[in-house]
Formats: structure tokens, C-alpha cells, sequence
């Protein structure tokens, strides 16, 4: 099987910055995309950012120029740099990974638990 650990949410003032991680382990063939998705109170899960393994990357427009996706093929990880935090970005941040897993051979979406982050004005 195939999992997704996230780790770095946390608390933060706005204006502060956090770093979220996230790996993916298990019997995997290939990964193609990997992003960040969030989810706010009463809202939809949402795109925030995301990379290609040759490391094309997209941003949802609230976020541009604030935060930074980045990923190490080699370790079948992927991060998050968020900076100039602001309270409107408070909310579960899950991981994603487009993977081949070697059991079944097919390409799937896998999601990471979530992580909490809190930003106080």
C-alpha cells in the first residue's frame, strides 16, 4: 500500500511563515504530480499549489508570490514554503501524489491525513 505523512502545520501570526512536508512511502512505481490542496470551515477543498515530477509548478491565484512548492524526486517528497501568512489561509492542508502503485499497477490519486494550519491576525 501507498501513504502520504504531512507534517509543519502549526499556529502562526500573520505575516509569519510555516513549511509543510510531506512524504509518500510504500510500494510505489512512479509519482507524476504531487500539490497541496486546502480546506477551510464550511468551504470546498481547493487547489493550492502544485508540481510535475520535472518540476512545473501552478498556484492558485490568492497565493502566488507567497508561497513556494517544491519536491525531491529522489526522496518521493514534496514541500510547501508559506510566507507573508495572512488569516484568510487558516485551514487543513492535505498533500497529494499522482501514483503508480506497484500492487495494482494503476495510476491513482493518494491524500495525505491533513494538516491544521492557524493563522492569528
Amino acid at each position: 500500500q501507498v501513504q502520504l505523512v504531512e507534517s509543519g502545520g502549526g499556529l502562526v501570526q500573520a505575516g509569519g511563515s510555516l513549511r509543510l512536508s510531506c512524504a509518500a512511502s510504500g510500494s510505489i512505481l512512479s509519482i507524476s504530480d504531487m500539490g497541496w490542496y486546502r480546506q477551510a470551515p464550511g468551504k470546498q477543498r481547493a487547489l493550492v499549489a502544485r508540481i510535475t515530477r520535472v518540476g512545473s509548478t501552478s498556484y492558485a491565484e490568492s497565493v502566488k508570490g507567497r508561497f513556494t512548492i517544491s519536491r525531491d524526486n529522489a526522496k518521493n517528497t514534496v514541500s510547501l514554503q508559506m510566507n507573508s501568512l495572512k488569516p484568510e489561509d487558516t485551514a487543513v492542508y492535505y498533500c497529494y501524489a499522482r501514483i503508480v502503485a506497484i500492487t495494482t499497477m494503476t495510476v491513482s490519486d493518494y491524500w495525505g491525513q491533513g494538516t491544521q494550519v492557524t493563522v492569528s491576525s
